[in-house]
């Protein structure tokens, strides 16, 4: 007998009809987000993951500390923090709407929200089970570089002003830094030493008078 679901049967999305010979089996993929438009990781492993701590820069590295990519930019002075995907993209458009009047002017962030965060509802019982995916967020450590201006030459005026209304929509202090900054160990900022011109007599002898 003939009917509408026999002709609809071939046309499935997993019918065989539609599948690709030899496609490579991809891992597990999480295609829930709830906020899209905001910054996510296309595939992840793991879909729920434990909460951890911010890392402490204690091993004696300055990776991520200095300027790569632009002129200007901010980072963290305060204690490290975990950024959520909406405070940097709110953050980022900021900084995007006040140097848009300088063309070719770029924004650069250095760090990415790929840490799923989970919450489970207010007055619930312990068990059942990790709780449901709520947004994405990131763990930045002091001294790590946020975002960073560049691309064409900006007054530094108009970076310091786009950057500090930027820190603002952040939850931590931050500071404002060049490509002349030195780099930052935690709290610690790593000055160059001065050279030493030999020949020169050392400052901190005391020489004696006859």
């Amino acid at each position: 007998m003939f009917s509408l679901q026999s002709l609809w049967t071939p046309f499935r999305a997993g019918s065989s009809a539609f599948r690709q010979v030899g496609a490579p089996n991809v891992g597990p993929s999480f295609s829930g987000v709830r906020f899209r438009s905001q910054l996510a990781p296309r595939q992840v492993q793991h879909v729920k993951r434990h909460k951890g701590r911010v890392p402490i820069p204690i091993g004696g590295s300055t990776k991520g500390t200095t300027l790569a990519y632009g002129e200007w930019g901010i980072r963290i002075k305060g204690m490290g923090v975990r950024f959520s995907a909406k405070q940097l993209t709110t953050a980022e458009e900021v900084i995007k709407r006040k140097i848009k009047v300088v063309k070719g002017a770029k924004v650069y962030l250095r760090v990415f929200p790929d840490i799923p965060v989970c919450i489970k509802g207010n007055e619930t019982r312990m068990g059942k089970g990790k709780g449901t995916f709520e947004f994405w967020a990131t763990r930045v450590p002091t001294g790590r570089v946020i975002f960073e201006i560049g691309g064409t030459p900006i007054r530094e005026e108009l970076a310091r002003e786009a950057l500090r209304q930027a820190a603002d929509k952040l939850p931590t202090t931050m500071e404002f830094i060049t490509r002349s900054t030195p780099p930052r160990l935690g709290n610690l900022v790593l000055h160059p030493e001065a050279p030493v011109i030999e020949g020169l007599p050392d400052a901190t002898q005391t020489i004696g008078t006859s």
